[in-house]
């Protein structure tokens, strides 16, 4: 049996102040209806400080009195880890050191959690309230250069991989650099699709560039995915945002395109911003290993962050630019290829001003109802859409 509104909101040690925008008939639905999100950075949070996600923690976006309270049944934790992981060779104890985490969560509190594998399970799980933390591996770079990687990592319960990150590895070019290693797949990259196709984990094409991302959807046997993409429609030049031919070929698939909240992805302005960073991060990260081959004292990474957020001050953004992400998408590729990825605990609290926590679903429900979303549109909106199609990739495994 789900929780109700009020006794999840019960649960926190702080009262959760709705915005205006949640109507009853908001909340209703949200409760109701399995809402999934496929990007949480819960689990990079959990290892650099850890909290017990079961009670209220005020300095994170997702915990398991705000799921409650908004709805929220299904976050994919993300397992994400970066360029500089993957060249000093750390990426694959950081993603193991995640999992473990999750798992720590989950064993500490079995009744509140539970990790899903399956979306044939998630009706049995959701049983007693439980929140279920599907895992996806944001950037490929844990799978070093073995293929039996993949193997492991699905063993471990990933069930999707973003195949890279904010720069080119092994498997594929990233959006955000200029240059592109690849112009598409790498030769491991095409075995990697491959593998993950038999095996029945999810290719999620946020992040890759374009030509990358295409291949990728080209190759795959099943449906594919966008975990965490707004449309670059809304800003022209952004390619981490997905092209309207890319997201036509997710759609063409089967697959789904999940809209983020960020202001960064959201935001035109943010947009620049975000590109220009991660550019200037990975030339960073590429003049300081030159540095330490050289023997010479390397740049302090702080400084250098701490000088980039002074030049460019933080922007905000809102629930109507989610919306019009939402509405392009639907009217683009109709609504069974539209969802959400919200990037919570991910984006350092830039978010939309009315989707700060995960609490604050029932303000997006009434924001789809207001702009004339059926309520059974919405259900495939908030879930109904990925869960389709994940069950016809776990469908298509091993043929």
């Amino acid at each position: 049996m789900r929780l109700t509104l009020l006794a999840a909101a019960c649960l926190l040690s702080a009262p959760i102040v709705a915005h205006a925008q949640a109507t009853d008939a908001a909340r209703k639905l949200a409760q109701d209806a399995i809402i999934v999100d496929t990007h949480i950075d819960a689990p990079g949070v959990l290892t650099d400080k850890w909290a017990d996600l079961a009670g209220a923690h005020k300095d994170r976006e997702f915990d398991y009195p705000r799921a409650r309270a908004g709805g929220l049944d299904v976050a994919f934790m993300s397992i994400y880890t970066s360029p500089r992981q993957d060249a000093d060779g750390s990426a694959w104890q950081a993603a193991n050191a995640m999992i473990d985490g999750v798992e720590a969560l989950v064993q500490r509190h079995p009744g509140k959690f539970a990790i899903l594998t399956s979306p044939g399970d998630a009706t049995r799980l959701l049983e007693g309230g439980r929140v279920l933390l599907p895992l996806g591996m944001e950037n490929g770079a844990p799978l070093q250069d073995k293929l039996e990687n993949v193997r492991f990592f699905f063993d471990r319960g990933v069930r999707y991989i973003t195949l890279a990150h904010s720069a080119a590895n092994r498997l594929a070019d990233s959006s955000y650099a200029a240059e592109k290693k690849w112009n598409g797949l790498s030769p491991f990259g095409r075995e990697v699709v491959a593998e993950m196709n038999r095996l029945g984990i999810m290719v999620d094409v946020s992040h890759l560039g374009d030509a990358s991302a295409l291949e990728a959807i080209r190759l795959s046997k099943v449906p594919v995915i966008a975990s965490h993409s707004a449309f670059r429609h809304f800003t022209p030049g952004f390619e981490r945002n997905i092209s309207d031919e890319i997201a036509k070929a997710v759609a063409a698939r089967g697959g789904v395109v999940q809209v983020p909240f960020g202001t960064a992805f959201i935001n035109p302005d943010s947009a620049a911003d975000l590109q220009a960073q991660f550019r200037a991060r990975v030339a960073f990260d590429q003049r300081n290993l030159e540095l330490k081959a050289q023997g010479k004292p390397q740049e302090d990474r702080a400084a250098f962050e701490k000088a980039w957020e002074q030049a460019h001050p933080v922007r905000s953004s809102t629930l109507a630019q989610v919306l019009d992400q939402i509405d392009y998408g639907v009217k683009l590729l109709g609504v069974d290829h539209v969802g959400i990825g919200s990037d919570f605990d991910g984006v350092g609290g830039e978010l939309a001003n009315e989707l700060k926590t995960v609490a604050d679903f029932p303000n997006l429900v009434a924001g789809l109802q207001s702009r004339g979303h059926s309520d059974a549109d919405i259900r495939k909106i908030l879930g109904g859409n990925l869960l389709r199609a994940w069950a016809a990739i776990e469908a298509g495994a091993g043929k």
